[in-house]
């Protein structure tokens, strides 16, 4: 796998999971909040979570159209963007972990450390630039030569 594609699956990945999470949230809070890695913290509030809901759909637009366009400053925002929020999601969680069960924290700790780990690497291999290539200004490209028929 190319460089390239390696970091369009990476983003699509990232993309397809807060797809679901936020369809899940905004659709379902009820359901989300019984999940029981969700439901021993601070009681439950719909309008936070219908918000989260949003937000995490809103991330996956941003995702979505890195995907899609592959441009170099949008792959990296939208990476960027996507750090911050499961960096702070897994300080949050990592200071929470004692309503749950050691096996558990254990596995919701290394989710949520996956999605920090993955948005990272992806981060670093397109700020290499391997996986881009600059368009060239239309002045250095050769002209096209019309075909006659």
């Amino acid at each position: 796998m190319s460089g390239r594609a390696g970091l369009r699956a990476g983003l699509g990945l990232l993309a397809g999971g807060q797809v679901v999470l936020g369809l899940w949230i905004l659709l379902l809070p009820e359901l989300f909040w019984k999940w029981p890695w969700v439901s021993r913290l601070p009681p439950y509030n719909e309008h936070l979570l219908r918000d989260f809901g949003g937000a995490s759909l809103a991330l996956a637009v941003v995702l979505c159209a890195a995907v899609a366009t592959m441009e170099r400053r949008l792959v990296l925002t939208a990476l960027v963007a996507y750090l911050v929020s499961s960096v702070a999601h897994l300080l949050f969680h990592a200071r929470h972990l004692e309503p749950l069960s050691a096996a558990s924290a254990g596995g919701f700790t290394a989710l949520l450390g996956a999605a920090v780990l993955l948005p990272a690497v992806l981060l670093w291999r397109a700020a290499a630039g391997t996986a881009f290539r600059e368009p060239e200004p239309a002045e250095r490209r050769p002209a096209r030569r019309r075909s006659t028929p």
